[in-house]
This record gives C-alpha cells, structure tokens and sequence, in this order.
C-alpha cells in the first residue's frame, strides 16, 4: 500500500504552464498610486509670473544709413561704393549734423576681416556719430 502525493493515479505528473499575474497586478497599482500621490508635490512650484517674450523685427527707417561691408574690406553707403576711409568720413560728417541724427546700420558680411569693421566704427566715432547697429540674420525658428 504505497500512497502517491500529488498523483491522481494516471501515472503522469501535470506541469502547470500558465503564469499567476495577480502579484503582478497589485505591484503595478500601488505603484501607480504612488506615483499620483507624489507628481503635485514633485511640480509644486512658487508662483511668479514670467515675463513675455517681446522680440519684435526691427523696421529700418528710410533716414537711417545702412553700410555695408564685404568680405573684401570694400564699404557700400546705401548700395553705392565708397572708395575710401577719408571719403566714409566726409559722408558720416555730413550726417552728424543733422537733427535728428540717424542711426547707421553695419551689415558686415559673414568672412568679413573685423578690422574693416573696426575702421568703420572708428570713423563714425571721429565723425560723431551716436547710434551705431550692428544687422545680423535672425537664428532659424526651431520648434
């Protein structure tokens, strides 16, 4: 009289192939409602209020002067070739006078050495010039 444990008698043991998701699925509820406990305290935040953003493109007026710079060194006054430094000053001396005094715009190109640059800076300094902008190309709109 041999007993058999967990036999049914037939001879063959049965596998049990399936798997038990419950503690499974306890786990991942307290998890969740740990995790919608703790997200208002985590993004709790002192309330200020920001300021807006306010860039706006600036309009060039018909009375500003716009010199333009190439990679060669060589000064444009409104599209139109100046030949020298001396000449830059008798133009922006001309201007200097005025009232109200424009603004002068540099659009110096991208390989442009800075010391013609410089040399254009300087002799609106001497020439008395008071505002001076530098027009570069706005960066690209990234999203």
């Amino acid at each position: 009289m041999a007993m058999s444990i967990g036999n049914d008698g037939d001879g063959e043991d049965e596998v049990n192939s399936t798997i038990n998701t419950t503690p499974l699925v306890d786990v991942m509820l307290v998890l969740l409602i740990i995790f919608l406990i703790t997200i208002p305290v985590v993004t709790h935040t002192v309330p200020v209020k920001l300021p807006s953003e306010t860039n706006q493109p600036y309009k060039t007026k018909p009375e500003n002067i716009n010199l333009a710079i190439d990679k060669e060194g060589q000064i444009f006054w409104n599209e139109s070739l100046v030949p020298d430094t001396p000449a830059l000053l008798e133009k922006l001396k001309k201007i200097a006078v005025m009232v109200p005094q424009p603004e002068l715009h540099i659009r110096g190109d991208q390989n442009t050495q800075y010391k013609y640059v410089g040399k254009v800076i300087l002799t609106a300094q001497r020439a008395g010039i008071a505002k001076v902008a530098f027009v570069t190309e706005p960066p690209p709109r990234g999203g």
